[in-house]
C-alpha cells in the first residue's frame, strides 16, 4: 500500500503538469515492451517498436527491471520540458548520488549489500564520463524507435486526462481533483491511497504534489523513491480498449459534419485549447481554429478565452450529437447493421 499525507499546504500546492514527461514515458514503455498484459492498448505499438530497436535495450535492460525500483535519476523533472532538456538534466545528475541508486538497484534486485554492481553498470557508478555518455546514447536511440513515432497519441491521451482534471479542479478544487483520479488511487482525506508493490509512506510535508498522466503507466500509480525529491505521482491515463466500437456512428456524424469536422468536435471531449485540439484531430493549427469557429457559430461548441489561449467545450447540443453518434455505434457494434 502507498499512502500519500497531506496537508493543508499540500492540497493548496496539488498541480497538474502542463504535459507529458518524455523521460517517464520512455522509461514506463519499456516495462509495457517486456510486459504481455494490456496486450489491446499497446499491441500494435509492441509490435512495431520490436522491429525498430537494434541494441538499445542491453544497458536499459540492466538499470530498469521488468517490475519494482529502478534508479530516480533516470526521470529528472527537465523531462517534461522535452528530450534535450531531460537528458541534459540526467547527465548533470552528481555522481555521488548516481552511485547511491545504483547500489539501492543491485540491493533490491540481487540482494547485494558490498556495492558490487554488474559490469553494464561499475562505469556509471564509477562516474565514468564515457559510461553516462552511453545510458544518454542508449536513451535517446530507444526514445527514436519507441517514443517518437507515437508522441502525438500520447499527447493527446494526456491532454484529455487534463481537461478532464481541470473539470474537477473548477468543480470542487484540489479535494475533487484527488477524488476523481484514476480507481487504483483512492482519496481518504487527508491521505491519497494506492495498491503498491511495498509498503511505504509519503509525507508531502507543504511540498504539494505534482500529479503527472502517463500513457505508458499501467496498473499502479509511480513515485519516486527518494523522499528528498520534489513529490511527483505519476499515473495511468485512460486507454479505450474497443476503439474499433465508433467507427460507424462516427461514419454518420461525418455524413452530418463532414469527416475532418466530425473528428475536431470528438476532440473537443471534456474540453480543449485550440493546439491540443489540433494535435487530438491531426490536423494544423490554423485548421483546427477554423473548424471550432463553425462548430461554435451552429451552436456545437462553446468558446472562453483565458489570456492568450481559449478553450473549447462541448455545449448541451453538441454533447447530445456526439452521444447519439456513440449509442448509435454501440447499437451496431452489438447487433450488426440494420437493414430493411
Amino acid at each position: 500500500m502507498l499512502r500519500i499525507h497531506f496537508t493543508g499546504d499540500d492540497l493548496a500546492g496539488v498541480r497538474m503538469a502542463a504535459r507529458p514527461d518524455v523521460l517517464w514515458e520512455t522509461i514506463l514503455s519499456f516495462h509495457r515492451l517486456r510486459d504481455r498484459r494490456g496486450s489491446t492498448v499497446y499491441r500494435e505499438w509492441r509490435t512495431t517498436t520490436r522491429k525498430r530497436l537494434n541494441n538499445e535495450t542491453r544497458l536499459l535492460a540492466a538499470l530498469v527491471p521488468g517490475r519494482g525500483y529502478f534508479p530516480d535519476f533516470l526521470t529528472p523533472s527537465e523531462g517534461v520540458h522535452g528530450l534535450d532538456e531531460g537528458l541534459q538534466a540526467l547527465r548533470a545528475t552528481p555522481a555521488t548520488r548516481i552511485r547511491g541508486e545504483l547500489g539501492l538497484l543491485a540491493a533490491t534486485r540481487t540482494g547485494r549489500t558490498d556495492g558490487s554492481l554488474p559490469g553494464a553498470l561499475a562505469g556509471l557508478a564509477e562516474g565514468r564520463p564515457e559510461s553516462l555518455g552511453r545510458l544518454v546514447d542508449a536513451l535517446r536511440g530507444y526514445h527514436r524507435a519507441a517514443i517518437a513515432p507515437y508522441w502525438p497519441r500520447v499527447q493527446a491521451r494526456v491532454d484529455a486526462d487534463r481537461a478532464v482534471r481541470g473539470r474537477a479542479v473548477l468543480d470542487g478544487g484540489a479535494d475533487e481533483l484527488l477524488a476523481t483520479l484514476p480507481p487504483m488511487l483512492r482519496w481518504r482525506a487527508p491521505v491519497l491511497e494506492a495498491d503498491y508493490p511495498a509498503d511505504r509512506d509519503v509525507h508531502l510535508d507543504g511540498r504539494g504534489l505534482l500529479l503527472q498522466p502517463s500513457y505508458f503507466c499501467r496498473g499502479t500509480a509511480v513515485v519516486l523513491r527518494d523522499p528528498l525529491l520534489p513529490p511527483v505521482l505519476v499515473y495511468p491515463v485512460t486507454h479505450s480498449e474497443s476503439p474499433a466500437v465508433s467507427r460507424p456512428g462516427g461514419t454518420s456524424l461525418a455524413k452530418l459534419v463532414g469527416q475532418t469536422r466530425s473528428e475536431v468536435l470528438r476532440a473537443v471531449g471534456d474540453g480543449s485549447t485550440t493546439s491540443e485540439l489540433a494535435r487530438r484531430a491531426g490536423v494544423s493549427l490554423a485548421s483546427a481554429s477554423q473548424h471550432a469557429g463553425v462548430l461554435r457559430e451552429a451552436g456545437l461548441v462553446s468558446t472562453l478565452r483565458h489570456g492568450n489561449a481559449v478553450l473549447h467545450t462541448l455545449t448541451p447540443l453538441g454533447a447530445a450529437l456526439l452521444g447519439d453518434a456513440v449509442r448509435g455505434a454501440v447499437c451496431y457494434a452489438r447487433n450488426g447493421p440494420v437493414t430493411s
